[in-house]
């Protein structure tokens, strides 16, 4: 059975920071593209970041420079490292692996960001 399952979401305030995790079980991880998405109320999901099996990585712009994700392929988990939080980046924020054949997704996990 293939699980994604993230943590990390949280309350925080403006300007802070926090680091979402999705940990993988039932895929062979390393071989899976990876991928944030996001979705706030009333709006669509949005992409937010990927990374591809080999490292490959790129970003939302709206999230360029603020936002880092990086993979630990031994604790087949991902991660999203989230600095100079804005209100605007307040939604659920969702793990996503694609392979060739396959396209998983977590339940999310919730980040609010307050004014």
């Amino acid at each position: 059975q293939v699980r994604l399952v993230e943590r990390g979401g949280d309350l925080v305030q403006a300007g802070g920071s926090l680091r979402l995790s999705c940990a993988a079980s039932g895929i062979s991880f390393s071989f899976y593209d990876m991928a944030w998405y996001r979705q706030a109320p009333g709006k669509q999901r949005e992409l937010v970041a990927t990374i591809t099996a080999d490292d490959s990585t790129n970003y939302a712009d709206s999230v360029k420079g603020r936002f880092s994700i990086f993979r630990d392929n031994a604790k087949n988990t991902m991660y999203l490292q989230m600095t100079s939080l804005k209100p605007e980046d307040t939604a659920v924020y969702y793990c996503n692996a694609i392979s060739h054949i396959y396209v998983y997704w977590g339940q999310g996990t919730q980040v609010t960001v307050s004014s």
